[in-house]
């Protein structure tokens, strides 16, 4: 097997309490340490502030001797999971990786982890991005995510979670929704092609805005690699403390690559959902989150912003609604205590897939 050369990206955010596992699994990598270097871009935290003495003092010492090469960027600002990614990216892209893996600040690999990525994107080149099996570190014969599902409506939520895995149950590559961006590789010829991480979603659905602009711009696959593990310390409730961007995001997502007609046709059920969301929001105290998603979008702006990135999109895509629209899932199932509920699970739910029954034939 030839072994292409791998930037791991690591965007360090008060990562002191991740790396202590995070440390040795990197350690045991087994991919050759000469193609494969660890560049950690520390955002720093607005309560615990920059990571970097620590990073100094207990990583860097070990750069090239029981770690790969290590690269330390120190960002002045906190950028965000976007826009620090993408420091990472630059200084990969300058230094001729053929390959650029993102690993979550709470997220380590499998020994063997990369050695599949790179045989899966060496074998296909229409293979644009490719997340690995991500496992729960918590319970790691349990899935944190099998590749991300995207609903009609914008939600994005991991798929299989907290299944137990069965390695029967999946092939070795297998296409998805969108890939997570705890631990996904892409090539550097599509980041030069297509660009990095968009910055303006600071954070929350930007993986599932590159999935799809890998896959509608130039009809790309977006695939999980089984046997390619890692795990991540996954907490749902750190997410739903982000709600304002999750929610923002979601729209953001769908104005720019949705054609009007499908719009259109979707809409009746995205009223719907945002009454019903709203009432769940006063419910558990998020009402003011959601607020200022309305408060965003009724900023003239902003529109324009997101309808400048729209128009580069339709004017370069390749795929159909019609085509991108068979990937869409028709329920919602976070299978969380603090989002799930016997109206969304025994209502919501049969509804929107009741609807999507109707109208998918018209996208």
């Amino acid at each position: 097997m030839t072994h292409p050369r791998i930037a791991v990206i690591y965007l360090s955010f008060h990562c002191e309490p991740y790396m202590p596992m995070v440390l040795p699994a990197m350690e045991a990598i087994t991919y050759p340490q000469d193609r494969i270097e660890w560049i950690i871009v520390d955002n720093p935290h607005p309560v615990h502030g920059s990571s970097v003495a620590y990073l100094r003092n207990e990583v860097l010492p070990k750069s090239g001797v029981t770690l790969p090469t290590v690269t330390l960027i120190e960002n002045t600002e906190n950028l965000g999971f976007a826009g620090g990614n993408n420091v990472g990216v630059e200084y990969a892209i300058k230094n001729g990786f053929d390959y650029v893996f993102f690993l979550n600040n709470d997220a380590y690999p499998a020994p063997d982890a990369f050695e599949h990525l790179a045989a899966a994107m060496e074998s296909d080149p229409k293979i644009g991005i490719a997340q690995s099996l991500i496992m729960l570190h918590q319970d790691k014969n349990k899935i944190n995510t099998a590749g991300n599902a995207i609903h009609y409506l914008g939600f994005g939520y991991c798929d299989a979670y907290k299944n137990v895995f069965s390695k029967d149950a999946y092939e070795p590559v297998t296409d998805i929704g969108y890939a997570s961006g705890a631990a996904m590789m892409v090539r550097a010829s599509t980041i030069q092609d297509l660009g990095a991480w968009d910055n303006d979603f600071f954070l929350y659905h930007e993986d599932m805005e590159w999935s799809l602009r890998v896959r509608v711009l130039r009809a790309m696959r977006v695939v999980l690699v089984r046997d390619s593990v890692f795990y991540h310390a996954y907490d749902f409730s750190r997410s739903i403390t982000k709600y304002y961007w999750m929610e923002r995001n979601r729209f953001a997502v769908w104005l720019m690559y949705l054609r009007p007609w499908t719009w259109v046709l979707i809409f009746p059920m995205i009223l719907a959902m945002e009454i019903g969301q709203f009432v769940f929001a006063i419910a558990r105290g998020w009402w003011r989150e959601k607020l200022k998603v309305y408060v965003y979008w009724s900023k003239p702006a902003h529109w324009r912003l997101w309808l400048a990135k729209r128009r580069r999109i339709q004017r370069e895509r390749t795929m159909s609604d019609a085509e991108l629209s068979k990937i869409f899932v028709t329920k919602i199932l976070f299978q969380e205590s603090v989002v799930e509920s016997p109206v969304l699970k025994y209502i919501a739910n049969p509804m929107m897939t009741a609807y999507w029954n109707i109208i998918k034939h018209l996208v």
